[in-house]
């Protein structure tokens, strides 16, 4: 389970082998043996006690922005990273692995997306339908065009694979804006700020997302800065913008499920003096809660039932053991 603290004024202190959540006179006592991250979001307080039982536990703590992006984190010093998988980590722009890996990501970024309308075309009956489609369609054009790509480097490819993947992302967003209800309805992607309810939602579920993607690159040893796609510029942990893509489907298959029936209130954002929409407290709680709930659901994947928010850190492990056989 996640500890997430959203309530200002929270101290989260230790008691035995315990976190104990103190607000006010609200007390709450969790085993650290059933956390494996705790999310604070808000003011709050933390005794060095709680801090210490993380770390021996392997329990990360992320500080979120109000947007949903880490702000930081507090982490055990015994990273699973080895030199050997750095330092063919930068050779990857480079070498055929490298775009085989790119290659494989942005693809199966835009699988996830077709078959995420694909399952929301089946519950539809009306001429939708036949929309989606012809959309998801003019995706899979797309999706040909990346693996019709013969073996180079990934310089040599990387502003192709930015276009396809571009115009397929434009393709999706557009058509789940087409299907939500309509006083949802948005104008493509916007990031920071959101210009919507909806992408206010992703924003802070992939924000969420981000913080796993960069724990599982640690804990398999990669090196979360060194990318292949992103470029590892201006101290930005480039390979997990790259791995998020793959990941990205579970928030809005979440999201979308939020929206279209209805579980969402315009109560739940917040909108600042430049027309920003975010989450507030009542909304996160609401997004977290089905995230929980959606992430420790079993699925059939690579041969194995696995539980949806395990899948990262299986990912990430076969990658690493592909970079170390490398040459």
């Amino acid at each position: 389970m996640k500890i997430v603290i959203n309530t200002p004024g929270t101290y989260l202190c230790k008691r035995g082998e315990c976190f104990l959540l103190k607000k006010d006179d609200s007390k709450q006592e969790i085993s650290s043996k059933k956390v494996e991250q705790i999310l604070i979001t808000t003011s709050a307080a933390l005794s060095t006690d709680a801090v210490e039982l993380a770390v021996e536990n392997n329990i990360d703590i992320i500080f979120l922005k109000r947007n949903g992006r880490p702000l930081g984190r507090v982490w055990h010093s015994k990273l699973g990273s080895i030199s050997t998988i750095r330092k063919k980590q930068l050779a990857l722009q480079e070498n055929i692995l490298g775009f085989k890996l790119v290659k494989e990501w942005v693809s199966k970024k835009i699988e996830n997306q077709i078959n995420h309308l694909s399952k929301l075309a089946m519950n539809r009956r009306d001429k939708r339908k036949d929309t989606i489609n012809e959309n998801i369609a003019k995706m899979r054009e797309q999706l040909k065009k990346i693996k019709s790509i013969k073996n180079k480097s990934v310089e040599e490819i990387r502003d192709s694979l930015r276009g396809y993947e571009g115009t397929a992302s434009r393709i999706y967003f557009d058509t789940l804006s087409n299907i939500i209800p309509s006083k949802y309805k948005f104008n493509g992607r916007s990031k920071h700020p959101a210009k919507d309810e909806f992408n206010s939602m992703l924003n802070y579920g992939y924000g969420i997302m981000y913080s796993n993607v960069e724990k599982a690159c640690i804990i398999a040893g990669l090196d979360p800065y060194i990318g292949i796609m992103h470029t590892d510029n201006y101290n930005k942990k480039a390979l997990v913008f790259d791995l998020i893509e793959m990941y990205r489907v579970y928030i809005d298959e979440i999201v979308f499920k939020l929206f279209s029936t209805k579980k969402i209130k315009k109560e739940y954002f917040d909108i600042t003096e430049d027309k920003g929409f975010y989450l507030n407290k009542e909304g996160k709680q609401v997004l977290i809660a089905a995230y929980n709930k959606e992430m420790e659901r079993k699925i059939r994947y690579k041969g194995r039932n696995i539980e949806k928010q395990n899948i990262i850190q299986f990912d990430c492990h076969d990658i690493a053991n592909k970079i170390l056989k490398e040459g």
